[in-house]
């Protein structure tokens, strides 16, 4: 079975295919599903908000089921910025490397002790026929007061871990383990699995096995 992503986040795309790879899904980038989502604006006050305006647009436009993922960093000692607006923070058309120097440069004067931050992720899949299946997560962490290591994307090389590593330093496979959207996807794993099981009973009897 084959689910659209609504971005074109190559890593987005190969975090979520490795843990929905187990239902019998492959994920494709929506370009790779031939649609744009260039008009689709993400209007909501929150990630699940987001998450579902983004997921029903792609499902619409593939005719597909799709999964959208809205996530962001939320830092306390920046009144929650920035928030769903992490993507934007620096500007529409901000590299990571300046939302990432920004929001240092607005931390510059706050100590470790005060440097607590968060990343949230909410997860939204809807299918052509209307269902929807929702999941959300967060992972406690910190901001560094430099960027460190070379993996993973965003906020990832600013965001430290109760290991002591950013982000950026640990395997794909040890920032599934701990991540936000990594605990979204498997609580949506778990949420989908019932479902997608059900669905292929129906198949099974309608096919006379």
């Amino acid at each position: 079975m084959v689910f659209v992503l609504a971005t074109n986040n190559q890593k987005k795309r190969d975090e979520m295919e490795r843990i929905l790879r187990p239902l019998g899904i492959s994920v494709v980038t929506a370009q790779q599903a031939g649609i744009s989502m260039e008009g689709v604006e993400e209007t909501g006050s929150t990630f699940e908000e987001n998450a579902d305006i983004k997921a029903v647009a792609a499902c619409r436009l593939a005719d597909l089921p799709a999964v959208a993922d809205d996530s962001g960093l939320v830092v306390d000692a920046l009144d929650g910025a920035p928030g769903v607006y992490s993507a934007r923070y620096a500007g529409e058309n901000a590299t990571d490397a300046d939302r990432i120097a920004k929001l240092l440069n607005a931390m510059k004067d706050v100590p470790q002790e005060k440097r607590s931050a968060r990343f949230i992720s909410a997860v939204c899949c809807v299918f052509p026929d209307g269902r929807k299946v929702t999941a959300s997560a967060s992972c406690e962490g910190s901001i560094a007061f430099s960027p460190r290591g070379e993996g993973g994307f965003g906020y990832d090389p600013i965001f430290v871990t109760e290991s002591g590593k950013t982000f950026s330093q640990l395997s794909a496979q040890e920032k599934d383990r701990i991540s936000h959207r990594g605990a979204a996807m498997r609580l949506l794993y778990s949420r989908l699995k019932p479902l997608l099981a059900k669905e292929e009973e129906v198949i099974e009897e309608e096919n006379g096995q």
